[in-house]
């Protein structure tokens, strides 16, 4: 049957699946984002769990609109996603192994759905909606949970032979390190994000012996915001964890730079909310290891968009984009 829609009553629906929240968003044809909302991935309690608990909040969202707008298809973004094949291949912090993902919402939605890398699809969000406007040559970064690497080279995601191009959170960057979710140790991103600085602080309050509201805490219930909210109170052990991790992602940005001679390097995610706590040591060990040659041209910007939009507005951008290439395909 013909849909009678016209295009501006089209909708896309992007998801982004994270370790500790999945955000859901509807975009208009215009790319206007009509709505967005989150929900707790609790990823333990298993695929299934989960599939059911986004079809839920996906319909839910959906029946806003439902009466004027179709849904023309669904964007998911999530980490270890591989495009070529709608799988999600061991994702390291949700514990699912592999996950026929397209197959298995295809049992719930009768509409095109398109996987792709969270990291990618935030790299989309950002090139069409957000920071990297107008770049050819960037990489983003989402510090969430994990570390995610979206690159594009020449004004196209880098997505690699196997579709894995970018995993630079499991570059190894201390032998025998902290034990990293994949299976390895030392991963950059045991370091580097909300969790790798939860980790950074517990090991600094056996290291240290400065006074920390921080020793009240458990390690489960710390969060990203509370070291920040600490740190803003000159708590010494919060302010020594963020200059570590500054030091960390500082190194590792000048290391990413002679790999891909990018314009701009985008930060993003829950803990770059921190702002100056994490920019400012990480922009002052970048320029000391940055080789010479690049000095004075790579920016290290911050989204500018909200956290987790990029992806959500990236995972709508690709499913549109895949949507239309199957239409010429049947052409």
């Amino acid at each position: 049957m013909i849909d009678k829609k016209t295009d501006s009553e089209k909708v896309v629906i992007g998801v982004d699946i994270g370790g500790t929240n999945t955000a859901i968003g509807i975009v208009n044809y215009k790319n206007e984002l009509l709505l967005e909302n989150s929900f707790l991935t609790k990823a333990d309690e298993g695929i299934d769990a989960f599939i059911r608990r986004l079809t839920k909040k996906i319909k839910e969202a959906f029946g806003r609109y439902e009466a004027t707008h179709v849904l023309e298809g669904i964007g998911v973004a999530a980490p270890s996603a591989n495009y070529l094949n709608g799988i999600i291949e061991s994702p390291a912090n949700l514990k699912w192994g592999d996950v026929n993902f397209i197959e298995m919402m295809k049992k719930n939605f009768d509409v095109p759905i398109a996987l792709i890398n969270d990291a990618n699809a935030a790299a989309l969000g950002e090139q069409k909606f957000g920071s990297a406007k107008g770049m050819n040559n960037f990489i983003v970064l989402t510090l969430g949970t994990g570390l995610g690497t979206g690159i594009v080279v020449n004004g196209h995601l880098l997505y690699g032979e196997n579709g894995f191009a970018g995993e630079i959170g499991h570059t190894i960057i201390e032998k025998d390190g902290r034990q990293c979710n994949c299976g390895r140790r030392g991963c950059l991103e045991t370091y580097v994000s909300a969790t790798g600085i939860k980790r950074t602080v517990f090991n600094f309050l056996s290291k240290y012996n400065d006074q920390s509201e921080l020793r009240r805490l458990n390690f489960e219930n710390v969060t990203g915001k509370q070291i920040s909210e600490f740190a803003l109170q000159n708590d010494q052990i919060a302010l020594k964890a963020f200059n570590y991790t500054g030091e960390i992602l500082g190194r590792a940005l000048a290391n990413i730079v002679t790999y891909f001679d990018p314009q701009a390097i985008i930060l993003s995610g829950g803990l770059v909310d921190s702002d100056e706590l994490l920019l400012n040591p990480t922009l002052k060990y970048f320029d000391e290891f940055l080789l010479n040659v690049y000095k004075g041209k790579v920016q290290i910007l911050k989204s500018n968009l909200q956290n987790g939009e990029a992806a959500v507005l990236g995972a709508c951008s690709f499913a549109r984009e895949e949507i239309f290439e199957n239409i010429l395909n049947i052409i």
